[in-house]
């Protein structure tokens, strides 16, 4: 199992991870696709890197916006995992056109 993060970790980390934020044990991100199509894309882009690190995230998809909660859930909070898989996401997400909600 992974190691849980301190909070010091996790804030520094975000850092490098616009768009996303910490809320308690998770940390979540919206992005605006430019088409519906994309938004789908980077969810199956996304399904291949999750099964690949069997670590899923939690995802919500209306029209062209997706939004990823990830948590550690056996852990009982947030570790590298989360952060990484943030990562990955976001670099999809770039790949695609989509960009952070918060910034689209």
């Amino acid at each position: 199992m992974s190691r849980l993060l301190t909070d010091d970790e996790i804030t520094r980390q975000l850092l490098d991870l616009p768009g996303w934020a910490r809320s308690g044990g998770e940390i979540r991100c919206a992005y605006a696709a430019p088409t519906f199509p994309a938004a789908i894309a980077l969810v199956d882009e996304v399904a291949l890197e999750a099964e690949d690190m069997n670590h899923h995230p939690d995802i919500d998809i209306r029209w062209r916006t997706t939004t990823w909660v990830l948590s550690t859930h056996d852990a009982g909070g947030l570790t590298q995992l989360d952060i990484e898989l943030a990562h990955r996401i976001a670099l999809h997400a770039d790949a695609l056109g989509a960009q952070p909600a918060d910034q689209a």
